[in-house]
């Protein structure tokens, strides 16, 4: 009993005990179910109606596009510039299928396989004409063709190898193709029911076709504000946020964006860097003269075009040294030259100059062996087969290939950053063969046998060894600017310091407005993600790391002067309060001249008080006509106009975008050979409301709620 009563005596303690640990226990679990979620945010690229996408999947859409572009336009690579297109394009893809598809359901459109499948018996699709399935004959796609790779595709699948890979490239382009076709169809279905509700009639045709070709020849006076001084005119803040509240929205943004001010430094070459490099290149250039083989002188000099010892046609080489390759004489080596375009040194050795095939076709039998000696023999006896008349194909099969004929294009391989001893002498012997003639190429591995069967395209091809090297700035340069500006960073941690001291350091402070996480760049610099995701990150008054950017030669930091917020921006910023100030100023002078225009009741009496006089033709409501005087379109004067009777002056003056007008019809008509067609016009109508309803895809965008975050990631 006395046990049992000490164990009561501690009841509270065991359960602050037991509390505390399962509290702990929870906490433990909800610390980890919100990191967890954290991470996945983390990951999160963007948003649309809800519906987020993460990096991961966003980069295996970005991959499928690259390959599609890489496949159709045989390239191994994409410039840093087409990478940044690919994703924005992939990205405005992306949003713009959400939305629609979002839309479509709501209405119970889809793109049915029945549909998918008519479209491909009909052929006729642009993006079809893009596929390996074209019929040569008929121009059209051939769904029979399409067919036939899908089943050599399952069964190459199952075989694997080389041959799999290929068709697995296909395939993937393939489905790219379908996917996309899919898409295109479902907005089209969504855009022509759109059309189906928009009408035209006959009056309102009728009205539009005189709109349109009805003109008129007018006298014109023109009191122009930029008459009025600006000192006569007062401007009150009152004004300017009456103006504001009348054109707010003008300043709406879709997304939130970022004022800076910031000092960009690129570092650029000394005298001393250069007159080392000149030497350098120089010397470069004597041995290159008197190189026999220029193979290890460019090896040795770094040179950014490397030296592949083929022939190339010009569109292997720089456009700086394809120029000048026809005015060389073979064996020649150029002087020195300096391209500001590349900012690079250049010199030249021409080596030889031949008219070759760009395209060459050919069948050809690898052949090896145990060793050197025992390949060689196989391919003479090869050789000696086919020289007396053997069929190449049947020889090709026994030895297991196929012997089938092949094309090669100039660009397939002349691109290439190096090139084998052995590779060499194959393409070489490609270039000059003969057609129909057999050689025997002996190689490290083995040998080749291969005929050259046809040669089209001959162009002027050339063994061109080329130095090119940057203009770039040595390590004791580039360090002597870092030191710099890294002092002036760290003294000036304010944006007030920054603009005080920035000149004497030799630097100036810049302001860029409206910077949005959708560029790819800050300032227009490359290499600056770190920068942006500071920015996007900081408070306004920060001042960010100093950041090393660029191709590595720029210097970079930024202040935050104002965060924008996603909606309307406000009359304190810069630009905005700019316009707004310039429409005032212009409402103001209106005024001014409206009065002074006021009981006018012909050209000449507005003469008097000062207009300039000038006749104006071809006036129609339709457009909005154009006044050398003030050099500004002034579609509220082709509006009066058009509301004037011919021999009439004008009811009031015009108030217009760059002065105040008066004006007198001298004759109205309508457009020589021009003639009313009902059908016609309705149907010019009804295309033009067509365009001011395709601006549906900015109103549902705005109401999709996107979030694009890529700014993170890339």
């Amino acid at each position: 009993m006395a046990a049992i009563g000490k164990i009561r005596s501690w009841g509270p303690i065991l359960v602050t005990v037991i509390g505390l640990a399962l509290f702990a226990f929870i906490a433990e679990e909800l610390f980890r179910s919100c990191e967890s979620t954290r991470n996945q945010e983390r990951q999160q690229i963007g948003e649309v109606l809800g519906k987020k996408i993460d990096v991961q999947e966003f980069q295996k859409l970005v991959d499928e596009y690259t390959d599609v572009i890489k496949m159709t336009q045989g390239r191994d690579n994409l410039t840093d510039q087409e990478l940044n297109q690919v994703k924005d394009m992939v990205w405005q893809n992306y949003v713009q299928q959400e939305i629609i598809s979002a839309e479509a359901e709501k209405l119970g459109l889809t793109v049915t396989d029945q549909e998918l499948q008519d479209m491909l018996n009909e052929g006729t699709n642009p993006m079809l004409m893009q596929t390996p399935f074209v019929n040569q004959q008929t121009g059209r796609f051939d769904a029979s063709a399409l067919k036939k790779f899908l089943a050599e595709y399952k069964k190459a699948q199952q075989s694997g190898g080389q041959m799999a890979e290929q068709y697995t490239s296909i395939y993937n382009y393939w489905k790219f193709i379908e996917k996309n076709l899919r898409n295109q169809s479902l907005q089209q279905k969504y855009q022509a029911l759109l059309a189906g509700s928009i009408l035209s009639n006959p009056v309102a045709a009728k009205q539009s076709f005189k709109d349109e070709n009805e003109e008129s020849n007018i006298q014109l006076a023109t009191f122009a504000y930029n008459t009025v001084n600006d000192k006569d005119v007062k401007i009150s803040d009152a004004d300017l946020t009456a103006k504001y509240k009348e054109l707010k929205d003008r300043f709406k943004q879709l997304e939130e964006t970022r004022d800076v001010k910031y000092v960009d430094f690129q570092v650029l070459p000394s005298t001393t860097d250069r007159t080392a490099l000149n030497k350098a290149i120089n010397d470069e250039a004597a041995k290159l003269a008197a190189a026999d083989d220029p193979t290890e002188v460019v090896r040795k000099a770094n040179s950014l075009v490397s030296f592949l010892g083929i022939p190339q046609t010009k569109a292997a080489f720089p456009a700086d040294i394809a120029q000048q390759l026809d005015s060389m004489a073979v064996g020649a080596t150029s002087a020195v030259k300096e391209n500001k375009g590349d900012n690079t040194l250049n010199v030249i050795k021409l080596i030889s100059k031949q008219q070759l095939p760009d395209s060459v076709q050919f069948r050809a039998i690898q052949v090896a062996g145990a060793d050197a000696a025992a390949a060689k023999k196989t391919a003479d006896s090869i050789y000696t087969a086919l020289q007396g008349g053997a069929d190449f194909e049947a020889i090709a099969k026994k030895y297991g290939q196929t012997g089938e004929k092949t094309w090669l294009v100039s660009n397939q391989y002349q691109n290439a950053p190096s090139m084998d001893k052995d590779t060499k002498a194959y393409l070489n012997t490609l270039s000059t063969a003969a057609v129909n003639a057999l050689n025997n190429v002996a190689m490290a591995n083995g040998n080749i046998i291969v005929q050259v069967t046809d040669r089209r395209g001959m162009v002027s091809k050339y063994v061109a060894a080329v130095i090119k090297k940057s203009i770039d700035f040595s390590k004791d340069t580039y360090s002597a600017a870092y030191n710099k500006f890294s002092q002036f960073v760290s003294e000036n941690q304010t944006l007030e310091a920054m603009e005080k001291n920035a000149a004497k350091y030799g630097f100036k402070v810049q302001e860029r407005q409206g910077i949005s996480n959708s560029e790819h760049y800050v300032v227009n610099i490359p290499a600056t993600r770190e920068a942006m995701k500071w920015l996007f990150e900081a408070k306004e008054g920060q001042i960010s790391p100093l950041y090393e950017c660029g191709n590595n030669d720029h210097l970079l930091v930024l202040a935050l002067t104002k965060i924008n917020e996603k909606g309307y921006l406000s009359l304190d910023n810069a630009q905005v309060k700019e316009y707004i100030r310039s429409q005032v100023m212009n409402d103001k002078k209106a005024e001014i001249l409206l009065e002074k225009a006021k009981g006018v009741t012909s050209i000449a009496a507005a003469q008097k008080k000062g207009a300039k006089v000038a006749p104006v033709n071809q006036v129609t409501f339709a457009a909005s006509v154009f006044i050398p005087e003030t050099g500004a379109s002034e579609p509220a004067l082709s509006g009066a106009v058009a509301a004037t009777a011919a021999g009439k002056f004008c009811a009031a003056p015009v108030k217009g975008n760059a002065g105040v007008y008066l004006f007198q019809v001298i004759s109205k008509a309508n457009r020589a050979g021009v003639k009313f067609d009902a059908k016609t016009a309705e149907q010019t109508q009804k295309q033009r409301l067509m365009q001011y309803a395709g601006q549906f895809m900015r109103d549902l965008y705005q109401k999709a709620n996107v979030t694009d975050n890529r700014y993170l990631f890339f």
